[in-house]
């Protein structure tokens, strides 16, 4: 009921519409063919004011197969060069998790999806096939503000464990069943979505799921959702001094509930131990791994860690609204999904990164397509943040990600942001915009808009934006708000452009009785800066320099230092000339950022010592 409620409340916080399914699926797995089919009941939701002719479904698992444009599209890139060396040999663009293997699959190992028939009011519609892309041509078209029913009858072969999904990982986890069912796609404001499947992230329509599998009695699942039967299926889920029954037959039936999410992720294994955690106001833990008695610790010490992560993710990022959260063994890394996340290993730095998309990807679902960095870099920047929380550690949590964009801004190799994540030149691009510089976006946000803004920032985002597929514009609108500052510029010069940043301190000189320090802008990209000036009897002060284009100031955010707001820098002028009222052999040091949140990139020239 939580769930629902919270969609309700959603859907009153802004004025844009969002289409709405429900799924029933019922699929019976074979585990000696690692094949399965299944039936899905699918009602759409026609909330658009546009009429539909036709409607589009994924396929992911048709890219596990030799020269599927997954299958190409890795190989081309493994031979482009990134112009650096590792261990003495030249380093190519592969990505080391697919490289050539989809190319050497057998019959017995790709994967597929193929529906049978997709029937409205019992009538067969015409269907075509684009690999991972299934066109819906509607003989009668959808209308406005209508309910459609669609029933779709479809098997599956599981494919080998290439890409996130598939079977017998590197680990043994027999099943990781992720991109597994036919999905809608999404239809928004801009239109369909049907990206096919090459390599990257996803977009789904907001729903409820109910979902039966049958599946032999000696495994164990796991995933998105609460499981409706536990004290029939038992395995650690049913309830205390709940006695269970051994099936009568070779199979089990699970069934799962999954309300206000848009997708859904189950695994299943044989060997699967189950331990569970209840942090104080928070959701049952689940977390499911292969019984390695070596490991034991480690996966204790995720769920613990877990546990004690979530009152401070709660009171920094907004509650988690669901009952249950799983942190599932399988996949082929960290790969998020609502409610549940695969991860090959007991990693606390991993399950704390997936977790934390449960935010920025589970409750928010931007579309990755058009914006990974608004989930991948928002949840690297909450995986930081939460890290440095539990640590106790006050040194510059944000310097590895820093680093990581300052690589790649010197590389070569750049895009903009807005660069549709399947069509970056190259997997090193990608991953440092949508990680690095994604993160950047938000820790510099604070430079700008002050700590303090931000945090309100973070929890109205949520508040206003959770289950309802915000865009940049969106977020930017919410900080705007509340810091009283124009932010349109950060928007268009970080996402838009790889212009950087780089600042200088120039010369000092005297004029008219005040010492005037040069600050020069070499960088393409306009900022505010923070000086601060360090006395030679050990005062010190902070000047603040607004840019233009923000139309305002941020406050004082250390009340120990005396602050001086400076007018205004026009963002069209590479020099500005900053007055101080004290003479130069009264100064020891100018040094521009000392918080080092202003991702300069060429920190060298932002100190000056005067001996």
């Amino acid at each position: 009921m939580l769930a629902v409620a919270l969609c309700g409340t959603a859907m009153g916080q802004s004025d844009r519409w969002q289409q709405r399914i429900k799924y029933n699926i019922t699929v019976n797995m074979d585990v000696h063919t690692n094949r399965f089919a299944g039936t899905e009941k699918m009602e759409y939701w026609n909330n658009s004011p546009d009429t539909l002719k036709r409607v589009f479904i994924h396929l992911y698992w048709n890219a596990f197969q030799p020269n599927s444009m997954m299958d190409v599209r890795s190989r081309e890139l493994g031979k482009v060069l990134l112009g650096y060396t590792r261990k003495g040999e030249a380093v190519y663009d592969w990505d080391s998790r697919v490289k050539d293997r989809i190319s050497k699959l057998q019959p017995n190992e790709i994967g597929f999806q193929h529906v049978q028939s997709v029937k409205v009011n019992g009538k067969e519609q015409k269907l075509t096939e684009h690999e991972t892309i299934l066109e819906v041509t509607l003989d009668k078209p959808l209308a406005p503000k209508s309910v459609t029913s669609f029933d779709v009858a479809f098997e599956a072969q599981v494919p080998l464990q290439v890409r996130r999904s598939g079977r017998d990982n590197a680990e043994g986890i027999r099943y990781s069943m992720s991109q597994w069912y036919p999905k809608m796609v999404e239809y928004d404001y801009q239109g369909w979505n049907a990206n096919p499947y090459v390599a990257r992230e996803f977009y789904g329509v907001w729903g409820d799921y109910d979902v039966n599998i049958t599946i032999d009695k000696n495994y164990l699942v796991a995933g998105s959702g609460t499981l409706q039967n536990p004290n029939e299926i038992g395995f650690g889920y049913q309830a205390d001094n709940v006695r269970i029954k051994q099936p009568t037959g070779n199979t089990l039936t699970w069934k799962f509930s999954a309300q206000n999410v848009h997708d859904f992720m189950w695994a299943a294994d044989t060997a699967y131990q189950l331990i569970t955690r209840k942090p104080a106001n928070g959701p049952l833990l689940y977390i499911v791994y292969k019984r390695v008695d070596s490991l034991e610790t480690r996966w204790q010490k995720v769920a613990d860690t877990a546990a004690l992560a979530y009152p401070y993710i709660a009171k920094t990022f907004g509650p988690y609204p669901y009952k249950n959260y799983s942190f599932v063994q399988g996949g082929d890394g960290g790969m998020e999904y609502p409610m549940a996340t695969l991860i090959k290993n007991a990693s606390v730095g991993t399950a704390l990164h997936e977790w934390m998309h449960s935010w920025y990807q589970g409750m928010m679902g931007t579309n990755e397509s058009l914006y990974p960095w608004m989930d991948e870099g928002f949840t690297t920047y909450a995986e930081t943040r939460v890290s440095g929380y539990l640590r106790k550690n006050p040194n510059f949590w944000w310097d590895d990600m820093y680093k990581s964009y300052y690589d790649l801004a010197k590389s070569g190799k750049e895009e903009p942001m807005s660069t549709h994540s399947d069509h970056y030149n190259t997997n090193y691009a990608y991953s440092r915009a949508a990680y690095s510089k994604g993160g950047v976006f938000m820790e510099q946000l604070s430079y700008i808009i002050g700590n303090e803004t931000l945090d309100k920032v973070l929890l109205e985002y949520y508040k206003e934006w959770h289950f309802k597929h915000p865009n940049p514009n969106d977020f930017i609108r919410v900080a705007e708000k509340l810091s009283n500052i124009e932010l349109q510029w950060y928007k268009e010069y970080w996402v838009y452009t790889t212009k950087t940043i780089d600042y200088a301190v120039g010369d000092i000189n005297m004029a008219s009785g005040k010492s005037v320090v040069n600050l020069k802008r070499i960088g393409l990209m306009p900022m505010p800066l923070d000086v601060l000036i360090t006395y030679k009897d050990g005062t010190k002060e902070m000047h603040y320099v607004p840019m233009n284009l923000m139309y305002g100031e941020k406050p004082a955010e250390d009340a120990s230092i005396r602050r001086i707001v400076h007018p205004e820098w026009h963002w069209t002028d590479p020099e500005y000339s900053l007055e101080l009222n004290h003479n130069i052999a009264d100064i020891k040091e100018v040094e521009i950022d000392p918080s080092q949140r202003l991702a300069d990139l060429n920190r060298g020239n932002n100190k000056l010592t005067i001996p």
